[in-house]
């Protein structure tokens, strides 16, 4: 796999890195509705995710109408009508207020053999254009973590055990209130899935971040860190706060 020179914006805070990139977003989107009447999105369910998720919600040139959303992954377990639901998270801040061509949400209640094959259908309809994303703590992207990360995987969706460091993230993050409460399994879309889109928007947030930052940047090319797979795509943007770059040696930050 050959690496690719990223293009990386640092910002002082989380809203500067949110507004860039939900310009960013935003011009890619104006960019294809120019010219292609269907525009397939799959977006992150994260709070790093909050700040663009508005932005785009907010935005007046945006044509919805053209636009197929899906999401990266989703818990088994959960009760109906959970509120830590990754789609719920998403139909409250993107999806119920503009008017989407389509939203496709992953379920995960009833057979996950048959919605792994529905979801991997819709996947394979047609090609990816953007891909809105964030790292984890562990170095994931998705539910991808690094014991069940695979770079080749030769399916799009799986099924996957939640390592404890992701799991622990989700505590963090403010989404459970303990580790017992946060699910052990999920559905997940794979790595191949993700880089399979054209255009890949990743934001990463906070010091808590900020080892996962170093080793996706500066490390090996390793499932050990799955997020460093990025740096092989052609068209991979990273927007950071200056706290998840806290422990990289240069990162210049944007002053425009």
């Amino acid at each position: 796999m050959e690496e690719i020179q990223q293009e990386i914006h640092v910002f002082s805070t989380r809203d500067l890195a949110w507004k860039a990139a939900g310009k960013a977003v935003e011009k890619c989107i104006e960019d294809l509705q120019e010219t292609q009447e269907e525009i397939r999105m799959i977006f992150a369910a994260a709070p790093s995710q909050t700040g663009i998720l508005n932005y785009l919600a907010a935005s007046s040139k945006i044509k919805w109408e053209k636009i197929v959303a899906m999401h990266m992954d989703e818990y088994i377990g959960l009760p109906i009508g959970a509120t830590q639901f990754f789609s719920k998270y998403l139909e409250e801040n993107l999806f119920s207020k503009v008017p989407f061509k389509e939203v496709h949400l992953i379920r995960t209640h009833g057979s996950q053999e048959l919605e792994i094959n529905r979801y991997s259908d819709l996947l394979m309809k047609a090609p990816i254009d953007i891909v809105c994303l964030g790292i984890g703590e562990n170095g994931h992207i998705a539910f991808n973590d690094p014991p069940v990360a695979n770079f080749k995987d030769s399916v799009l969706i799986k099924k996957v055990q939640l390592d404890q460091a992701c799991r622990a993230q989700q505590v963090h993050d403010g989404c459970f209130e303990s580790l017992d409460d946060v699910p052990k399994t999920a559905l997940t879309l794979t790595i191949p899935a993700l880089m399979s889109g054209d255009n890949l928007f990743c934001v990463v947030l906070g010091e808590n971040k900020s080892e996962a930052v170093k080793n996706t940047l500066t490390g090996p090319l390793s499932e050990a860190c799955p997020a460093t797979i990025l740096r092989t795509h052609p068209q991979c943007k990273f927007y950071f706060d200056a706290a998840a770059v806290s422990k990289l040696p240069h990162a210049p930050l944007n002053t425009n």
